[in-house]
């Protein structure tokens, strides 16, 4: 790969509570609220986002950290500048007040702002409602903004915080008991649908948070496990992220049902109403 001057996105900022974020955004229709993995908007993310574009959504991708549009791969800048764009990307992260890293119970400070992004789109773009999905370090941040009425398609992939130290830690989510407590409601009244992705291997993400996922929600929570053999080999790390690293994009693997499953439940929730 290469990087991605992403011309086809546009830029803007976004301003709520104090807080600015860059935002690209790309499409029309209902929006969806893609929040990248460490190290931020890779061209990756950014092809996972031209899928939620040609879906017919708009697609709205926060700028929180990293560079936007850089390849993390060696074959692109070397592996110094993969572990200057990987180590860039968690600086920003680690010494931000935004990030909640290690707290069980608690959302992260930048969801308000979040939160605020997608009542923003929902107003601009129309339809039912809101989807968003977060990934690794804020995967969790997806389910944090589901309190909020218009967001109705959450996908927590690879949530990774808190990161699982303790006990606790492995059977938590970074979401407050409050926050917690208003999904959980949400999804009793079947308000919402909410698909988690994780690959069985995986240490940052264990069994445990996906059955406290369980307990929590319900039969609203539908959880998509894959085995690490399903994974693209030539992945940067080891098995982690199905919907862009290690994707393997042909039909029939794995990886690519469980992608067609997040853009299904991105169709079914905010534009299947509009054609009934």
């Amino acid at each position: 790969m290469a990087d991605d001057p992403l011309t086809d996105f546009a830029r803007e900022a976004f301003t709520s509570g104090g807080r600015t974020h860059p935002v690209l955004r790309a499409g029309t229709g209902p929006a969806v609220i893609v929040i990248s993995e460490i190290p931020g908007i890779t061209p990756l993310v950014a092809g996972f986002a031209r899928r939620i574009r040609d879906l017919g959504c708009t697609a709205v991708l926060p700028d929180l950290f990293g560079v936007a549009g850089r390849d993390p791969y060696p074959a692109a800048h070397g592996w110094t500048g993969t572990i200057a764009t990987v180590a860039r990307a968690f600086t920003k992260v680690c010494v931000s007040r935004e990030f909640t890293l290690l707290a069980t119970g608690r959302s992260s400070p930048v969801v308000t702002w979040l939160r605020a992004l997608a009542a923003r789109e929902h107003e601009r773009c129309g339809g039912p409602g809101v989807g968003a999905i977060g990934m690794c370090l804020t995967g969790g941040f997806a389910l944090a903004m589901a309190v909020d009425d218009r967001l109705l398609a959450p996908v927590v992939a690879q949530p990774s915080l808190p990161l699982p130290v303790t006990r606790r830690q492995r059977r938590g989510i970074d979401i407050s008991p409050a926050d917690l407590e208003t999904v959980k409601r949400r999804c009793a009244a079947g308000d919402l649908d909410v698909l988690g992705l994780r690959f069985t291997g995986d240490r940052l993400v264990p069994a445990e948070r996906f059955a406290f996922l369980r307990e929590a929600l319900g039969d609203a929570f539908t959880a998509i496990e894959l085995d690490d053999s399903t994974a693209n080999p030539d992945g940067l790390i080891r098995p982690h992220s199905p919907v862009t690293d290690h994707l393997i994009d042909e039909p029939g693997q794995p990886t690519r049902d469980a992608l067609d499953q997040v853009l299904d439940l991105f169709r079914r929730r905010l534009l299947a109403p509009a054609q009934d």
